[in-house]
């Protein structure tokens, strides 16, 4: 394989089969994924699979939904790993403001449950809502908006034409997109457009939607509420745990986002 030409994809020879005649030997773009270590006053709280590149906004959006971040000014600085070699790049450290309480050990302990099973129906909705309470009213999205919006991300999806291989996600005010990002990761696609609007200081987002490339699960309708967001909209289906989820939250919740209909689950 090469060297990666930028962030997001890199070539690789493969062999192509055909149902038909001889199988060939072509050039194919592969996405990038490689891990990715967030550390908090010099400790380790995650590490995810991601496609690099705008790491500040995914560890800004993965600590807001854990509610460590309130403010802009709770983040004084984030910056990759000093060491030598490939894994300085793939290592970032947050440093927090000094009035910012923070419990390692209830966070880590969060998130390595979280990636496994977790908290069940009921109790995980519970949970998140002692976090981030649920919003004031749902947000309506005219159809003719949202109908609009596969056809925009798509748009912005350039690494995504050559590899076929990330996610998307975008925060539309209206019908204007603000920003749209791709990941390997549906997580941290969301995490990455949450991530950037908390550095710049636009939270919360009561008036915008989020819009995902794929379904629309559990975890995206909490991040979604931990940036004040009062519709979710996806291409493809919610879980029933996000329909629940949105429910008890005061969420719109829009699926198969496609063509000339859309349902909406809440």
């Amino acid at each position: 394989m090469d060297a990666p030409n930028q962030f997001e994809s890199i070539f690789a020879d493969v062999l192509r089969l055909p149902l038909e005649g001889a199988p060939e030997k072509v050039r194919d773009s592969l996405a990038v994924e490689e891990p990715l270590e967030i550390r908090v006053r010099g400790q380790a709280v995650a590490v995810t699979m991601r496609t690099p590149g705008h790491d500040d906004e995914l560890a800004a959006g993965f600590l807001l939904s854990e509610g460590i971040l309130k403010n802009r000014s709770d983040i004084l600085e984030m910056a990759h790993c000093r060491a030598e070699g490939s894994i300085a790049g793939n290592i970032l450290n947050v440093f927090l403001a000094p009035n910012v309480e923070l419990d390692l050990e209830r966070l880590t302990r969060h998130v390595f449950s979280a990636s496994s099973c977790g908290l069940c129906g009921k109790a995980s909705i519970e949970s998140v809502h002692q976090q981030f309470p649920p919003v004031a009213a749902p947000l309506e999205i005219p159809i003719v908006n949202l109908l609009r919006f596969p056809d925009t991300l798509r748009a912005q999806q350039s690494t995504f034409k050559i590899t076929g291989g990330l996610h998307a996600a975008a925060v539309f005010k209206n019908d204007q997109l603000i920003v749209a990002r791709e990941d390997i990761g549906r997580h941290n696609a969301v995490d990455k457009v949450l991530g950037r609007l908390f550095l710049d200081n636009q939270l919360p987002l009561s008036e915008h939607v989020l819009f995902v490339s794929g379904r629309a699960s559990f975890e995206i309708l909490q991040k979604a509420l931990s940036a004040g967001l009062r519709a979710v909209a996806a291409v493809s289906a919610p879980s029933s745990l996000a329909v629940e989820f949105a429910r008890e939250s005061n969420q719109s919740l829009y699926g198969f986002v496609r063509d000339k209909s859309a349902n909406r689950y809440a």
